[in-house]
């Protein structure tokens, strides 16, 4: 492997598919087509693709000697030895500095949205990775303050039952990526030391309740009376049937398919779970554009 391709494999630009959130406040405040806030939108998400690569890079660097007795990470460009330490820390550094640099033309709360999940990220790396129940927790808080920089970049207010079905969902997926390593290593707390506190049914119970409250939650959002004033009308509701599909779907892959070790790689990989997140986006795009009066651009 060249060096380039080493770099290029450690910055899992597969993995940039979790920073679609900070996208979310673009489309559900109706400024999808609004093209100055579609290029803040677009720059916040590429300031959390370049943090979440260096969060990367340093948990790869800090995790060098684990990652090579996992029979599937030991073959990442630093644990093989295919990108020096020394070159992955500058690669690091530069993306952080970059990122940082980048989110100073969104604003003073921006950059504190961006440097609270620099900061979120490099301390999962480092310590909280290792405490049981908080690891997830970590996790999932990375995903709200990606939805709320995104909101931040554009200037909108993000509903607070958005908030509240994306820490949920970043729970479950967190969970579901527990699960598989747990079933799935023959010595699971030798990769990762939390893993000795978790079982499997422990992890299910904790996955069923986060299951159901994440679609209660969603449910109550499409129908609260705030949302249907808002979007003057109650068809978001018909998107429940595709949020309900994706995670039940998601589940038969990690229960059956032994999947879930990567949200994104499942995501990309399996044709149904891709073609409902697509159908969703677009149902609500319709619903709430069309509801609301938004011109929509048309196809010549």
């Amino acid at each position: 492997m060249s060096l380039a391709r080493a770099i290029v494999v450690s910055l899992r630009p597969f993995q940039w598919v979790k920073n679609l959130v900070v996208l979310v406040a673009l489309g559900f405040s109706k400024h999808l087509f609004h093209p100055d806030a579609a290029a803040r939108a677009a720059l916040a998400f590429a300031v959390f693709c370049a943090l979440a690569s260096a969060v990367y890079l340093v948990n790869d660097i800090l995790d060098l000697e684990r990652d090579r007795l996992h029979p599937l990470k030991r073959s990442r460009p630093i644990a093989s030895g295919a990108l020096p330490v020394g070159v992955a820390r500058i690669v690091a550094l530069v993306l952080l500095l970059g990122a940082l640099a980048g989110s100073l033309a969104l604003g003073p709360r921006f950059e504190i949205c961006a440097g609270s999940y620099a900061a979120l990220g490099f301390g999962y790396s480092l310590l909280l990775k290792h405490f049981v129940i908080l690891d997830v927790l970590t996790v999932a808080l990375g995903f709200v303050l990606r939805a709320v920089a995104g909101a931040v970049a554009i200037g909108v207010h993000f509903s607070p039952w958005l908030l509240v079905c994306t820490i949920l969902l970043a729970l479950f997926l967190g969970l579901a990526k527990r699960r598989h390593e747990l079933v799935s290593l023959d010595d699971a707390a030798a990769h990762r030391s939390s893993l000795a506190e978790y079982t499997p049914y422990l992890l299910d119970q904790m996955i069923a309740v986060v299951t159901a409250s994440c679609l209660t939650a969603y449910a109550f959002y499409t129908l609260a009376p705030e949302t249907v004033d808002k979007y003057k009308t109650e068809r978001l509701a018909l998107t429940i049937p595709f949020v309900i599909y994706g995670i039940f779907r998601y589940l038969y892959l990690v229960h059956r398919h032994e999947l879930g070790g990567s949200p994104g790689d499942v995501l990309l990989a399996d044709r149904p779970l891709l073609a409902t997140v697509a159908l969703w986006a677009v149902a609500v795009v319709l619903i709430v554009y069309t509801a609301a009066g938004v011109p929509m651009p048309r196809v010549n």
